[in-house]
């Protein structure tokens, strides 16, 4: 949301910038034909004069004078035309320049904002170096050969540019979305193709121009529709799924991408980014599966860090905060624990009354898990001041 506003700030001042220049070029060519035709209507002038005040006896002499004078007067003008037309094109290349120059130094600052906002940030929890892209590939192709028509084909080869090529999400072809949809949703296909997929898909959530495919996906839906899905797929889909989930708030853009409120109508229901994120980031953590769980965890982690001071945001708390005390009931480890503790504390300030209410009502209280580690007993006050305001 915060990029999306610093991109059109930045729109706006390009296009506030190249409407200057435009306007200096044309008053400076106004002006530069103004000048001309004050030069010319004295050139006129004077010659006029000349002519009058000429004495000569031969009519073929002054003939010839006089268009002598009027060729060298043209030549003059056309000479004057062409350094003008010259001198205008340079000036608008120049103009060209400065707005391209003033682009690239608008597009350096808005990077480095973006960087120090990384900085500032808690870092997200994200998973690095589980796949190895390239095998991942190499068993893609073999499961889908002979399955393949001319279009994906290209698609496999684009992914491969984007993923091991390092080429950038230009990479990857219009029709790429539409490859990925036939992959999530075609039966027919091992449930190993969809598994190979979405474990590269984690790999290109770790890129920073991600966003790029992510803004491709707005009128179909087709990954967040299958991540809405989640608890209809098998176990071994759902994580390499919640992985990609989780890997996507490894940059601000994307992270921001998975909190949009937009709606569209998905089986009979109205869902969104920000739900599909909350509804898979809750199942994952109440999952059987300890692996899944792990990506549960980051993603909530990942969620409360983002510390969204909105309405839908609060509900969102809420949603989260009881899930979380479910888990709480059992004997998570301390890697997770902290993960979870820490949600927990974000979301007792993002909510200040429901929050601490419904750790009250439902429990079990955090001091259950205090003398685990320094660092949740920390946590666990944090979260008892709230507690005790209430």
């Amino acid at each position: 949301m915060n990029n999306e506003k610093l991109s059109m700030s930045l729109v706006s001042r390009i296009n506030s910038i190249a409407l200057e220049e435009k306007r200096n070029v044309i008053n400076e060519k106004l002006a530069k034909k103004e000048r001309k035709k004050k030069k010319k209507d004295k050139k006129k002038k004077d010659k006029s004069r000349d002519q009058s005040g000429s004495e000569t006896n031969s009519t073929g002499v002054s003939d010839m004078a006089d268009s002598e004078n009027a060729a060298a007067a043209v030549a003059e003008v056309t000479v004057e035309e062409t350094v003008q037309d010259q001198a205008d094109a340079a000036a608008a290349t120049d103009s060209s320049l400065t707005i391209s120059e003033r682009v690239r130094q608008m597009e350096a600052d808005e990077r480095r904002e973006v960087e120090e906002l990384k900085r500032q940030r808690d870092p997200p929890i994200v998973f690095r170096d589980l796949v190895d892209p390239a095998q991942e590939l190499e068993k893609l192709r073999n499961l889908l050969a002979g399955k393949l028509n001319e279009a994906e084909i290209q698609n496999v080869d684009e992914l491969h540019q984007y993923i091991l090529d390092n080429e950038g999400s230009w990479a990857l072809g219009d029709n790429f979305l539409s490859f990925v949809g036939r992959i999530f949703n075609d039966k027919s296909l091992d449930s190993s193709v969809r598994v190979c997929l979405l474990n590269l898909l984690c790999v290109a959530a770790l890129k920073d121009d991600v966003i790029l495919l992510l803004h491709q996906d707005r009128r179909e839906h087709t990954i967040m529709n299958f991540a809405y899905d989640i608890d209809r797929h098998p176990v071994e889909e759902q994580l390499p799924l919640a992985q990609f989930v989780a890997n996507l708030f490894e940059n601000l853009s994307s992270s921001e991408w998975l909190m949009y409120i937009s709606e569209w109508q998905y089986q009979n229901q109205n869902i969104s980014n920000i739900r599909v994120t909350t509804k898979l980031a809750v199942h994952s953590l109440l999952s059987d599966s300890e692996d899944l769980q792990m990506r549960g965890t980051a993603v909530i982690h990942n969620l409360a860090c983002k510390e969204v001071k909105t309405v839908v945001f609060d509900d969102v708390a809420v949603e989260l905060t009881m899930a979380l005390l479910q888990y709480f009931n059992g004997t998570p480890q301390e890697e997770q624990l902290f993960a979870c503790m820490k949600s927990l504390a974000k979301f007792t300030q993002v909510s200040g009354q429901d929050v601490p209410q419904l750790i009250q009502m439902i429990g079990p209280e955090p001091a259950k898990f205090r003398g685990c580690s320094p660092r949740i007993d920390d946590l666990i006050e944090q979260i008892n001041v709230k507690l005790r305001l209430h």
